[in-house]
């Protein structure tokens, strides 16, 4: 894939799975998860600088939670913005036999991707509506977006965006008054990283 063209257009709307990928085998993973709408629930971008308010803050425990409480993965960087949040994901034990269900038992694979976000969006959810007393109401939209890392200079890349991704917050495609959110998303451009929007 090196000299090939990330068309972001084509793949960040609709779900390109990698087809047969087992997704709680060991390897690092780039996740983006949007709030319902895309609503600035988590705070505000002033000067370049996230300001969190205090659903912005439950969610960031909550990620820094996840790795204690999930033994098989390490988190790498992360940002909360306000109305989304990246972050790498490093599956260290492969969980062999996971991708097979029972048909007792819905939704992903215990220690896959998946597990570790509907944990995480789930736990985030219950915390903000009980803070705020809006039981049953949504937090996050249904999908999540996914990227399988494949190289060094591919992780080293993505590390960089999420911590400029403040900075970058006027050319974002999450921000709904983006100035310019076609150059958004420049850095995946020439590099080896696949692709896979989950829904």
């Amino acid at each position: 894939m090196h000299g090939m063209k990330y068309d972001l257009e084509k793949y960040h709307r609709r779900s390109i799975r990698i087809r047969g990928y087992d997704y709680s085998q060991g390897g690092m993973y780039f996740v983006t998860i949007c709030t319902r709408d895309r609503e600035s629930l988590f705070g505000e971008v002033v000067d370049g600088d996230v300001r969190l308010n205090k659903f912005g803050h439950i969610v960031r425990e909550e990620w820094e939670i996840s790795a204690v409480i999930r033994r098989e993965i390490e988190l790498d960087a992360f940002v909360v913005m306000p109305n989304h949040v990246h972050g790498i994901v490093i599956i260290t034990v492969g969980n062999v036999g996971a991708t097979g269900r029972s048909p007792l038992r819905s939704g992903p694979p215990k220690r896959s991707l998946g597990a570790l976000v509907g944990g995480f969006k789930s736990a985030v959810t219950k915390r903000i509506n009980d803070l705020r007393g809006t039981p049953g109401i949504l937090v996050w939209q249904r999908n999540y977006y996914e990227h399988v890392i494949r190289e060094d200079e591919s992780l080293n890349r993505i590390r960089q965006y999420i911590l400029d991704n403040p900075a970058r917050w006027a050319y974002d495609r999450e921000n709904p008054a983006a100035t310019h959110p076609e150059m958004e998303n420049a850095w995946l451009r020439g590099g080896t990283v696949d692709r896979a929007e989950r829904l």
